[in-house]
């Protein structure tokens, strides 16, 4: 049996007439009758009653039409589907979130439009570090991740910068700077520091400790943080201060204060990462979504500054 024979039973069944059917599918009306005499004979049933004036299903050709009309709406949904694979408009899209970044606002924004935009694509997430999100690449766990540049292990990674988020100063409530509106790295010069392990993200890391050796000074190493976003919890427990990215600051945690560093200050930096090679179409057309979203707010940043 082959779908034509289906969509040929089926146009017969709709329409009551071979001569309808055939000039509704755009051929003669012998050859769609021998079509529906040669599909009888391979099911061994007879599918319609011939009349004088057009035909009607028999019972047994009642049976199976619905069943007919069925297989089709399959391979209608299977082409649609198919066709939105190969345009980028369907599909499952796993995407990676380095430490923090689902806080700043560009990035969930850029998301929720794409989502709006291509509403039969599903997105999921998966908020880890860079390295891990390095592994989930490979592992191929995720199709596209946000990450904290350097990507150590990137031989089969390719790697395009998005933006530099500003980073702001966390100190606790009631800190001698408390009243400060901007702050120079170099007055943080005795106090404890609290930052995450370099191995989470090396490129922000070296970033932070490179501006306070710029500004003179070694710090004071605090007690060390789980993840990027823990360090504002361990600030408002009077452990420390620390360098944070700007979007930290929309964490209303009690007991911390943000401030803005004047410069020279740090920026946390980040980028999109995808396996070498030709991403498939969705993935492609996420990523130009991001790089334009981002490329836009870096442009407008410009401007205010």
């Amino acid at each position: 049996m082959e779908l034509r024979q289906l969509r040929y039973f089926v146009a017969v069944a709709e329409h009551g007439s071979f001569t309808k059917a055939a000039l509704a599918i755009g051929m003669e009306q012998p050859p769609l009758s021998q079509q529906i005499k040669q599909f009888e004979r391979a099911l061994g049933v007879t599918l319609f009653h011939r009349l004088t004036r057009g035909v009607e299903l028999t019972d047994i050709g009642a049976a199976l039409i619905g069943q007919a009309q069925a297989i089709l709406a399959m391979e209608e949904d299977f082409l649609g589907f198919a066709h939105g694979l190969a345009r980028g408009e369907r599909g499952h899209l796993r995407v990676g979130l380095a430490g923090a970044v689902s806080l700043l606002p560009i990035i969930p924004q850029t998301i929720r439009r794409f989502r709006e935009a291509w509403p039969e694509v599903v997105v999921s997430f998966e908020e880890s570090n860079t390295p891990a999100l390095s592994a989930a690449l490979h592992d191929r766990r995720v199709d596209v991740a946000i990450v904290r540049p350097p990507v150590t292990d990137d031989r089969e990674l390719a790697v395009y910068p998005l933006l530099d988020e500003p980073t702001v100063v966390a100190l606790p409530s009631g800190h001698a700077y408390e009243g400060n509106g901007a702050i120079r790295l170099e007055m943080l010069a005795n106090e404890p520091l609290i930052i995450f392990p370099r191995e989470l993200g090396p490129g922000f890391h070296d970033a932070i400790l490179s501006a306070c050796q710029h500004a003179g000074f070694t710090p004071r190493m605090g007690q060390q943080a789980p993840q990027i976003a823990a360090t504002v919890p361990l600030v408002a427990a009077g452990l420390g201060v620390s360098v944070v990215p700007q979007s930290l600051s929309q964490i209303h945690a009690g007991g911390v204060t943000f401030h803005r560093i004047e410069k020279p200050a740090p920026s946390a930096a980040l980028a999109i990462a995808v396996l070498k090679g030709r991403p498939a179409p969705l993935v492609e057309r996420f990523v130009a979504a991001l790089k334009d979203a981002c490329g836009e707010w870096v442009e407008g940043r410009q401007k205010i500054e």
